[in-house]
């Protein structure tokens, strides 16, 4: 049985105190490799130091946070994310981006404008993309069938649209759909869309340190609880677990050509 956390931030200060513990309880339960998106300039030296110490699971990502761009910064973080890209590390994915309205619509057009520039990065240097969304979903689908046909392929993290939106989406490029911790919770609302969703279009994350599953809820997330979110996938789908986490395990190396 083989699983990939395809987005985990264990970069991250909370695990400063215990990050190889924490990786090695990750490959003891049977994860492979860990996807690190990064966020911003604050963690960019975090994010690529973690990558030189464990090289044999984890790779990375690069590329802006949505909630990380103002008008004040677009530029400032754009060319440094633009620099690190050329700085001779792997990069297996442009991400993670996207469109985040939850806290603020203020920069609305700065994100939409960072958003599309990460994508025409993506489809340049032929690499996958990780897209977060957050109260903006139908936005995203809107400004995503900007690219239809252009070859996009990637992750929609924590994904949580509606069924429509994950049919509209599939129709822009080759798409799978992160499925984290929330589909343990009562009522998260993405156990129903799971059970909609076919097992080839999904990936498995834990978005660490957040969105812990249950039961471990309310306590830091890591990336040897996504076995959790695995069964729950596999009860939902009604498959043994080694399916979901081997089916899982392809899709994450299909799209990021692991």
């Amino acid at each position: 049985m083989k699983i990939c956390d395809t987005h985990s931030h264990i970069f991250d200060e909370a695990f400063d105190g215990d990050r190889s513990e924490v990786v090695q309880r990750a490959v003891e339960g049977g994860v492979g490799r860990i996807i690190l998106p990064a966020i911003d300039s604050d963690s960019h030296d975090r994010l690529l130091q973690t990558l030189t110490e464990y090289p044999d699971i984890c790779v990375g990502a690069m590329g802006v946070h949505p909630t990380s761009i103002t008008a004040d910064n677009i530029d400032k973080e754009l060319d440094r994310a633009a620099q690190l890209l050329d700085c001779g590390v792997e990069w297996r994915a442009i991400g993670e981006i996207g469109l985040d309205y939850y806290w603020s619509t203020e920069h609305t057009e700065s994100q939409h404008r960072a958003f599309r520039t990460q994508l025409d990065w993506a489809l340049s240097r032929n690499l996958p993309v990780i897209i977060h969304t957050r109260s903006a979903w139908d936005d995203m689908a809107a400004l995503l069938e900007e690219f239809s046909g252009r070859g996009l392929r990637g992750v929609m993290h924590a994904f949580c649209g509606s069924i429509e939106q994950y049919h509209r989406i599939k129709r822009v490029g080759d798409f799978v759909f992160g499925i984290g911790g929330v589909a343990t919770y009562k009522n998260g609302g993405v156990a129903e869309l799971v059970a909609q969703m076919s097992l080839d279009d999904l990936v498995l994350e834990t978005d660490a340190p957040y969105l812990t599953p249950t039961p471990f809820r309310g306590k830091r997330n890591e990336p040897s609880y996504i076995i959790h979110t695995a069964r729950r996938v596999a009860d939902l789908l009604g498959l043994p677990i080694d399916e979901v986490c081997n089916t899982t395990y392809t899709n994450a190396c299909r799209i990021f050509r692991l």
